[in-house]
């Protein structure tokens, strides 16, 4: 694939290292990505960069790998000038290096190339990380500053976390109120009815009652001859004010059936209920 015609892409960054006698470019662009020139790495090993560009051409990843950068060079006077350079991205500079056979170049230049194809990526990729071109310092790095920007931050951050840890502390009391109140309520209810006396029998104490009734106009029956059922509830409803025997207030049990008992004693002279 032929490199298109697109306008040349402007790095952010450019830096030069030294690669034993050689200096070595490379260029970070906008997107965080490295890019190595190729044409001073090829020439300066003395290889042909016609047939080296043709060789990219007919690799499919490397040809679509490969961009038009605008590189600042130095001339032989030691003037600054920009040029469009052929680069590829660093992580494939091993692969183009890699696809020049050692065996098959000059006996003069075989070495260096070897150098350049074992070391030429991790001294580029060591310099350019120390000098954070390949990618942006980490977060955390950038809070070790002691910058206005880092102490506001982390200033910032701790009233978060104060916030917060006392957002989830009124959460819980809150919580803790609502449970109480409700603990609190339901043992008032419970104080109020163990001591209201107006409470009435249970329905065993009801039961009780209506036996002991029961008994005392049996009782009343066999010497009347009459049904004495009414007139016994009759007496025991004006005794203690109440309608139906289920309504006395449980306070007043232990004295109805006493009243009851003494009732039926006084009949037949019989045992308690």
């Amino acid at each position: 694939m032929i490199m298109s015609e697109k306008k040349a892409l402007v790095p952010v960054e450019q830096k030069t290292v030294e690669f034993y006698e050689d200096q070595v470019t490379a260029v970070r662009l906008s997107s965080g990505e490295v890019f190595v020139p190729l044409r001073p790495i090829v020439e300066g090993l003395g290889l042909d960069w016609a047939s080296q560009t043709r060789r990219i051409n007919r690799d499919l990843i490397l040809s679509d790998e490969q961009k038009r950068v605008a590189v600042t060079t130095t001339d032989s006077r030691h003037e600054s000038m920009t040029r469009e350079m052929l680069c590829l991205p660093l992580k494939y500079i091993s692969g183009f290096l890699f696809g020049v056979n050692a065996s098959r170049v000059k006996s003069e230049i075989r070495e260096r190339l070897i150098t350049y194809q074992r070391e030429c990526y991790d001294v580029l990729a060591e310099a350019f990380q120390e000098g954070r071109l390949t990618a942006d310092p980490t977060f955390s790095e950038l809070l070790e500053s002691e910058s206005p920007a880092a102490q506001a931050y982390k200033m910032a951050r701790a009233m978060m976390e104060l916030a917060r840890n006392q957002l989830l502390l009124e959460a819980r009391i809150e919580t803790h109120d609502v449970r109480l109140d409700a603990h609190e309520k339901r043992l008032e209810e419970v104080e109020a009815t163990l001591g209201d006396s107006d409470r009435h029998v249970t329905p065993d104490q009801a039961s009780q009652i209506s036996q002991a009734v029961k008994t005392v106009a049996m009782k009343l029956s066999k010497a009347s001859g009459r049904n004495e059922y009414g007139g016994v509830y009759g007496e025991l409803y004006r005794k203690f004010g109440i309608t139906s025997y289920k309504q006395l207030p449980a306070a007043k049990f232990d004295e109805a059936m006493r009243w009851l008992n003494e009732w039926r004693e006084s009949i037949e002279g019989d045992v308690p209920f």
